[in-house]
């Protein structure tokens, strides 16, 4: 079974996927929040999405966005939320600005990617002068060719 996740009432692991998804939306934190199981310093809702302080921020003033129909990843969700989420996530970011120096936004996809809360959300860091926080970018090279082989790679699943 997979960690965290906790089975249904009747016992049985749920047989497809959807199950599974099901089971992921129970536990998940954000649609706690988002049906106020749970406490958050909401700063904005609408009908689709919502925005609120993460409580272990990178600097005060650190904002997440949420769609408060449960997708985990970016991939997932369908375009027209994710259009809504992103409007909010602009609306969030004009407003976080007013109280930094600049902002990151940060979106992370999958465990190995550094996504924590399977839902799909968006950070909106406020970034001020001399605040320590470092993203640590490695940077890396193609060899001859390589950029192209994966240029067709790429392009292959569009």
């Amino acid at each position: 079974m997979k960690p965290g996740i906790t089975l249904p009432r009747h016992g049985r692991i749920p047989s497809s996927n959807l199950g599974w998804s099901i089971i992921k939306m129970e536990n998940c934190i954000f649609c706690k929040i988002i049906k106020e199981e749970i406490p958050a310093e909401k700063i904005y809702e609408d009908d689709s999405t919502l925005a609120f302080l993460d409580i272990s921020p990178v600097n005060k003033g650190h904002a997440l966005v949420i769609p408060k129909e449960h997708h985990e990843t970016i991939t997932e969700i369908p375009e027209e939320l994710l259009k809504n989420t992103i409007s909010t996530v602009q609306k969030i970011a004009k407003a976080v600005e007013n109280i930094s120096d600049g902002i990151n936004i940060m979106q992370n996809n999958k465990e190995i990617a550094g996504q924590v809360v399977p839902h799909v959300h968006f950070h909106i860091i406020p970034r001020l002068k001399d605040d320590g926080f470092k993203l640590n970018w490695r940077h890396t090279e193609y060899q001859k060719n390589e950029i192209k082989e994966f240029s067709k790679k790429i392009k292959s699943f569009l």
